[in-house]
């Protein structure tokens, strides 16, 4: 099993900055992908972005590619979700995801989310 926690949420005004981090731990070396998704009232969760384990690679969603950054610092076994020019429609519950398969889409681990709100 791997255990997920996130911190760093809170309420931001309209092109401020966040940083969200996710330590894991547990059995950290099974982790193929970390991921990060968002689910806003009344909508359905979405994928934000991904990191490969073991080469650092990412990806994102086009609507934060370019604002949002994803990257890892393993000796503390922790990905962080860095997050510009934040705009009112970021406003969402920002989650952390595990997956023991590199490339394969499904995530088996997740934390229980943290609050972002863009707002002026």
């Amino acid at each position: 099993q791997v255990q997920l926690v996130e911190s760093g949420g809170g309420s931001v005004q309209p092109g401020g900055s966040l940083r969200l981090s996710c330590a894991a731990s547990g059995r950290t070396f099974s982790i193929g992908k970390l991921g990060w998704f968002r689910q806003a009232p009344g909508k359905e969760r979405e994928f934000v972005g991904r990191i490969i384990s073991n080469d650092g690679s990412t990806n994102y969603a086009d609507s934060v590619k370019g604002r949002f950054t994803i990257s890892t610092d393993n000796a503390k076994n922790t990905v962080y979700l860095q997050m510009n020019s934040l705009k009112p429609e970021d406003t969402a519950v920002y989650y952390c995801a595990a997956g023991v398969s590199r490339y394969a889409r499904d995530f088996q681990y997740w934390g229980q989310g943290t609050q972002v709100t863009v707002s002026s």
